[in-house]
């Protein structure tokens, strides 16, 4: 009964969803695109083997690893990945090309899901880190395929919210056959609102997994060697109210460091022009990835209005801001310029990373800032005190390095169901 009421909602709202996407596509025209998808009809579905869910870019990334090594574990099973979005979608494009399968999710409506789980037949569901869907979890239950919760993550604040619906998601999470949670913490709570303990597990994070490739940290070098010997930071996966906080600070870095460099890295595309004509509107003089500019002697900002490149960016910086966390969106991923032996900064807003943020502020390689002023000074101390950038990124990376082997622990569960 909860799920039919569920059920009943969702399609009483399906109108509004589709304005919405209507509207998204007005923003960004990849949204218009791809539409019966969404309906379980069409994508390159390729049957009989493993399912792989990633609803976005971030997820997308954290799950190549594993993607990659199943592919060489279990060569007969095809891979097929979906998601939600259209920059998800052409991050596993670019990830994978024609190696994986790949569609939208369908709306979460109990006969398209079946349609789709019918359609792909899927040894193994795999989904990446919360993206659970009630009609999607009871379909695949009903179909017998087992579904795993992989590279878990829920923050207190999620719990919360999906505790207040626990009529309807306690049978949803009681469904799961396997949960690999980052840690204990999360374990507890994904315990609390109804996985089984025996099908509960603490493997880590596979974010700590992360192996930058030497191409990638090649074409960084030749990138950085072209920009002269001047400092360069990194603003990366900014939101809507922090872009004019990066130049707002990055004005302040100038008034004592000249010749500084910002890289701006906006999260979503359809802002890219609105970011822009921001830099531009501020008195900054701006090269932009999109048309191969590359920043000269008098760029003071360069915009990556393009996807999938922020880790050579990373790769390009001295130190790193990481987003999301100035607004209360909740930090992204702080593990990629840890990796890298960056220097971290975050606002406070931190709760979808909160345990890796503390295990980094805990050993030095982060810094919290709560504003302009203290971002502005953070940035300059770093300039100034380089040998201090660099034992917080050597801390950072020390940290990474420690808490790696979480991948081997993830595969080893899977192989229950694959082997």
């Amino acid at each position: 009964m909860p799920r039919l009421i569920y059920s009943l909602i969702f399609i009483s709202l399906l109108p509004f969803i589709l304005l919405r996407l209507l509207y998204r596509a007005l923003r960004a025209p990849a949204y218009a695109r791809r539409w019966p998808e969404r309906f379980a009809l069409g994508g390159d579905v390729r049957a009989g083997g493993i399912w792989v869910h990633a609803v976005s870019v971030g997820e997308a990334i954290a799950a190549a690893p594993m993607v990659r090594e199943l592919m060489v574990r279990y060569p007969q099973l095809p891979v097929t990945i979906s998601c939600m979005t259209p920059t998800g979608s052409e991050q596993i494009r670019k990830l994978f090309a024609g190696q994986v399968g790949h569609a939208y999710l369908p709306y979460d409506l109990p006969w398209l899901q079946r349609r789709f789980i019918r359609r792909l037949r899927p040894r193994l569901a795999i989904v990446m880190e919360t993206e659970l869907w009630p009609n999607l979890v009871a379909e695949a239950a009903h179909a017998q395929v087992p579904i795993v919760l992989a590279n878990a993550r829920l923050s207190e604040r999620s719990a919360r919210g999906y505790a207040r619906v626990g009529w309807l998601v306690r049978p949803m999470f009681a469904a799961l056959d396997w949960v690999a949670a980052q840690t204990q913490a999360e374990a507890v709570r994904f315990v609390d609102l109804g996985v089984k303990k025996e099908a509960m597990s603490v493997t880590g994070s596979i974010k700590f997994d992360l192996q930058p490739a030497p191409a990638l940290l090649q074409q960084a070098a030749e990138l950085r060697a072209q920009w002269g010997a001047r400092p360069v930071w990194i603003a990366a996966s900014t939101h809507a109210g922090e872009d004019e906080q990066m130049l707002a600070a990055h004005q302040q870095v100038l008034n004592k460091v000249p010749d500084a460099l910002l890289l701006l890295v906006p999260r979503h595309p359809e802002r890219f022009a609105g970011v822009a004509r921001m830099i531009r509107e501020a008195g900054f003089t701006l090269a932009q990835r999109s048309l191969e500019q590359q920043p000269g002697p008098a760029e003071q900002v360069m915009l990556i209005d393009s996807m999938g490149e922020l880790m050579q960016f990373y790769a390009c910086a001295d130190m790193a801001f990481v987003g999301g966390s100035l607004v209360p969106s909740g930090g992204h991923n702080y593990l990629e310029p840890a990796a890298l032996g960056l220097p971290v900064l975050s606002g406070p807003h931190r709760f979808n990373f909160a345990e890796i943020s503390q295990l980094l502020e805990g050993a030095g390689a982060l810094q919290s800032v709560t504003d302009v002023d203290s971002l502005a000074q953070q940035v300059l101390t770093w300039i100034e005190q380089p040998q201090q950038a660099q034992q917080a990124g050597a801390a950072g990376q020390a940290v990474v390095k420690a808490n790696q082997g979480a991948l081997d622990r993830l595969l080893t569960g899977l192989a229950r169901w694959l082997d």
